[in-house]
């Protein structure tokens, strides 16, 4: 017997380690049943059926963590199930509260149908529906017929066709003929996901924003709708008054106004015709201020042509008493029109006078003449040349051949344009002048003044005449006569190389 023990012993042991590597697999949980709390009147009718119990009056069940209450219901024991009518309430842990006029409840799916007048609360957040499916377990509520849900936290307002509740991670999922309303704007989306935790809103499709500051329109982005934060991508554009910025991605603060593009950056004023790209840019909406930079381009446009402009960064912006825009252009400047071209390192364009300042070796191409100056303003009327101030240093060249300049040097020039072609030219101190005579097309010799001041005419790029004021020195040489440095006057700098022929030449440094 001892040695049987033994043997049944050392069996048990081997058992119980064998059982020990063995993982059963674990059996679904048995569904509870739904428990009636409460019924002021219960009637059984075999008509019904055998399991059926018809419930009147302050009926009330339990099921797990739910509670539910109604007018009347029919149980269901064998499918664990009911029907509720009039005034149906269901309270889920102490968030999620729902309303109705009928109810169908499955306990073993623990999946509720609610239709009629359905009202789901959850904190600040409720939701009103024709008909609303709600899984307990999940905490998953839907809807498709339509729904509207306001949001007393921040004063939303969201309906859309379709819907979907998560209450466990607090999101709300939106489709179909999605708006929300908010005090400050209307957003119209395809598909939308709200955030009821950090009240950010996600909408993928055609999206707009509207509100009194602007409109708005993305395919992608996200707002959030406690800081007025928000990202817009794919097709994006911000319009604000007169103003329009897009780019492959927005940042938007409304609190602050300030915008933000990235990558194919384009802004527009419509009041001005000028549209400005880049790769980045910022735009301010209560100075309406636009800044552009990364391969930043300018077309302005005109009645019949447009100028193109470069600059490492351009800037638009109204003046002090936001009265007239303000262009700013720096660094690296180069700009291209048909009939004007130029280049300096730093422009500014008033429209208030329609004057165009430029700064730091600036140089200006019209038909055949340069012009360059230590600083020149340009006054324009509808895109054309009305005048033209050369300041210190100041020089007008054109080129007779390879070998041959026309040159016109003073202290200060002004250029006078009819229909953008240099007609008059007004020197003023320590005026120099060197041009090419022609005699049937034949050079007559080397005409050579000095003069602190005069006055040149112009017909066709060439020198017509030109009137002496102070001290006139002029002297007219045989084309051999002169050696070449005598043909150049000082501070000479012929800059063809440098000008645009193109719109595509102003990025090239």
């Amino acid at each position: 017997m001892r040695h049987l023990f033994l043997a049944l012993a050392l069996l048990a042991t081997l058992l119980v380690k064998g059982q020990s590597k063995v993982q059963v697999p674990a059996k679904d949980e048995k569904p509870t049943q739904v428990e009636l709390l409460n019924s002021d009147y219960l009637q059984v009718d075999e008509r019904l059926g055998k399991d059926v119990k018809r419930l009147v009056g302050n009926v009330a069940f339990k099921h797990d963590d739910v509670l539910l209450y109604c007018d009347s219901a029919y149980l269901y024991t064998l499918t664990n199930s009911l029907d509720a009518f009039s005034q149906v309430h269901i309270i889920q842990g102490d968030s999620v509260n729902m309303y109705g006029d009928k109810l169908k409840y499955d306990g073993n799916k623990k999946n509720a149908v609610m239709t009629g007048n359905v009202v789901l609360i959850e904190k600040n957040n409720t939701v009103t529906t024709d008909k609303l499916i709600y899984d307990v377990k999940g905490g998953i509520a839907t809807y498709n017929t339509g729904g509207k849900i306001v949001s007393r936290q921040n004063n939303n307002v969201l309906t859309s066709k379709v819907g979907y509740y998560y209450s466990k991670t607090k999101q709300f999922y939106f489709r179909n003929k999605v708006e929300l309303v908010n005090p400050k704007y209307t957003m119209n989306s395809d598909t939308l996901r709200y955030n009821t935790v950090n009240e950010t809103s996600y909408f993928f499709g055609p999206t707009t924003i509207v509100s009194k500051e602007n409109f708005i329109y993305c395919e992608n982005g996200w707002y959030d709708t406690r800081r007025d934060l928000a990202q817009f991508n794919r097709n994006a554009y911000i319009i604000s008054g007169k103003q329009r910025l897009s780019g492959d991605s927005l940042y938007y603060n409304r609190k602050a106004g300030l915008g933000r593009g990235f990558g194919h950056v384009v802004l527009a004023d419509t009041a001005q015709n000028i549209v400005i790209k880049g790769d980045k840019g910022f735009y301010e909406e209560a100075r309406e201020k636009m800044i552009v930079f990364g391969n930043a381009e300018m077309a302005q446009l005109f009645d019949t042509d447009t100028l193109f402009l470069h600059a490492d960064t351009l800037r638009s912006e109204f003046d002090s008493c936001h009265e007239y825009r303000q262009l700013f252009a720096h660094y690296k400047v180069k700009f291209f029109k048909a009939d004007m071209q130029g280049k300096c390192d730093s422009l500014v364009f008033s429209y208030a006078d329609s004057i165009l300042k430029m700064f730091h070796k600036p140089v200006l191409w019209t038909d055949e003449n340069q012009l360059t100056a230590n600083y020149i303003t340009i006054t324009t009327t509808k895109g054309k040349i009305k005048q033209l101030d050369m300041y210190d240093v100041a020089f007008v060249i054109s080129e007779e051949d390879t070998l041959f300049y026309n040159q016109i040097k003073g202290k200060k020039i002004v250029g006078l344009f009819a229909d953008n072609k240099l007609r008059k030219i007004n020197v003023f101190g320590n005026g120099q002048t060197i041009y090419y005579p022609k005699d049937d097309d034949a050079y007559t010799g080397v005409n050579r003044a000095d003069c602190t001041d005069m006055v040149i005419y112009t017909k066709e790029n060439k020198v017509e005449r030109i009137t002496f004021i102070t001290k006139p020195v002029a002297t007219l040489y045989p084309m051999n006569e002169l050696p070449p440095k005598e043909l150049l006057l000082k501070d000479f700098n012929w800059r063809i190389k440098e000008r645009p022929l193109k719109r595509e030449d102003i990025f090239v440094p």
